[in-house]
């Protein structure tokens, strides 16, 4: 060996961070312009979290909030300019890459359902992407009578009703139950749960979403073209308000006293906090009692736990009216964006079949 190389030291061998495809996210506007598919760093879990290998996600009105940022109040979480995250999504189902410490009953190669939403933290990282770092505390093992769409099209919409019909609503055997904007993805969740507690359902929708809504369980719909529900002389215990298309003052005249209304939209006319105020003063002028309801997303495995044994049990379906591939994700978030969709609108990774036909009852 050559003296002068003897001791030479070798620079050391580097290995590429490993790189994922993401739908990414740059700036604010309309999905086309703003949302693209692109190579991102695959994220590495932390002490209790787990990485998932994503193999179907779903659209959620926080993903098309973020991605047009309207209102502009919510930019207050996720950026002024821009998003700070540039990943969408929460909800996910998958296989198990990898664990981090701490996370024991978790391992490579479990199907995993569940979401990484926190209502006080935004998430480093989404799920429109091939893998997603998830908190373990939010993640179930899936059961095998779910598929992966199936799965990840539940959460926060199954989660959301349920809390709203089981926890806020409070309805039993009898409840007269009222859902406006009943045909969305929250919506033929809730007529489902509200149905299974013992309410008596009235769904609101359009009047091509009857027949869809009547083999959910809804004992009656109201076709929101023909029948304005607020002018009518009927009362209700309940109403889960997905559409806030009413002043929350005309709404809440069709509450029985001491009912419960349950606003779960960012509305027209000014918005949720908009409406929540004209509520409050109708309330206040007219001494009437309601209970106002605000549904706090609780993604806990005990909630994630009855939500799988409902699906798997068939006690409750989830509606899919369409799945895109990920990189598609743009006309996803437009398709939502139009607020005609029937159930969920749902995004499928490689290994996962699209369809973009028909709507799927699951």
């Amino acid at each position: 060996m050559n003296d002068r190389n003897r001791f030479r030291k070798e620079p050391p061998v580097t290995t590429p961070a490993a790189r994922m495809r993401a739908i990414i996210q740059r700036g604010y506007g309309t999905p086309g312009e703003v949302l693209a598919m692109s190579d991102a760093p695959k994220p590495v879990p932390g002490a209790g979290q787990v990485l998932v290998q994503v193999r179907a996600t779903s659209v959620n009105t926080p993903d098309w909030i973020s991605v047009t940022g309207e209102p502009y109040i919510f930019r207050l979480r996720s950026g002024l300019r821009q998003p700070t995250q540039s990943v969408r999504g929460s909800d996910v189902a998958g296989t198990v890459e990898a664990v981090g410490s701490g996370v024991g009953d978790l391992r490579p190669g479990d199907e995993v359902f569940g979401s990484l939403w926190d209502n006080a933290v935004q998430q480093p990282s989404g799920t429109f992407a091939e893998f997603a770092v998830v908190p373990a505390a939010q993640l179930l093992k899936k059961p095998a009578e779910l598929s992966f769409q199936e799965a990840a099209a539940s959460v926060m919409s199954g989660l959301t009703a349920l809390t709203a019909m089981r926890d806020v609503g409070k309805v039993g055997p009898g409840s007269r139950v009222l859902i406006n904007g009943a045909s969305g993805g929250v919506g033929t969740m809730a007529v489902q749960i509200a149905k299974l507690l013992g309410g008596h359902v009235t769904a609101v929708a359009s009047g091509r979403n009857v027949a869809m809504l009547r083999s959910l369980g809804a004992d009656e719909v109201i076709a929101y073209t023909t029948q304005d529900f607020t002018q009518s002389s009927r009362r209700w215990d309940v109403i889960l308000d997905n559409v806030m298309n009413h002043p929350p003052s005309r709404t809440v005249k069709v509450l029985e006293p001491g009912g419960t209304f349950i606003p779960n939209s960012v509305g027209n006319s000014g918005g949720l906090f908009a409406g929540l105020l004209r509520m409050a003063r109708a309330s206040l002028i007219r001494k009437k009692s309601v209970n106002v309801g605000l549904v706090k997303l609780d993604v806990t495995r005990d909630n994630l736990a009855t939500l799988a044994e409902l699906l798997a049990s068939r006690k409750i379906r989830v509606v899919i009216d369409r799945a895109y591939p990920l990189r598609d994700a743009a006309k996803a978030v437009a398709h939502m964006l139009g607020h005609r969709s029937r159930g969920k609108v749902a995004l499928t990774v490689d290994g996962a079949n699209a369809t973009n036909g028909a709507m799927s009852w699951l």
